[in-house]
């Protein structure tokens, strides 16, 4: 599967669905994101069944903000609309591969009580 290039104008059909969404954010300068961006390209086409989007955060500031991307390269997930993990930092294949299998596994109705509990808690 080919990866989406992602952006405020599409941010929300792509990531506010249903399934694995995988972003790499990156900066043409970045030497670790021209490393990681074939092993990003490799694992979406070992996983078609996910989205995997690029995001240039060079050109896309305001939703680089808004992902809370500070160092690049950062990889991040979401997982049915819910963000679950968020890394900078290069990360090998095998590590990757271990990322997606891992929120896979996750039940989604128990991450979201618990995310309603604390919301829950902030509100007392």
């Amino acid at each position: 599967m080919s990866t989406i290039r992602l952006g405020l104008d599409n941010f929300d059909e792509i990531v506010d669905v249903e399934g694995i969404c995988l972003i790499d954010c990156w900066a043409s300068w970045c030497q670790g994101c021209k490393e990681f961006a074939p092993v990003f390209k490799a694992a979406s086409e070992r996983h078609p069944s996910h989205t995997f989007a690029t995001l240039d955060t060079g050109s896309e500031t305001d939703l680089t903000t808004r992902l809370r991307v500070k160092n690049i390269p950062t990889l991040v997930l979401f997982r049915d609309g819910i963000l679950l993990f968020r890394q900078p930092g290069y990360v090998p294949a095998e590590g990757l591969d271990d990322i997606v299998e891992k929120a896979q596994g996750l039940d989604m109705d128990f991450v979201r009580a618990e995310m309603e509990k604390e919301e829950s808690s902030k509100q007392v």
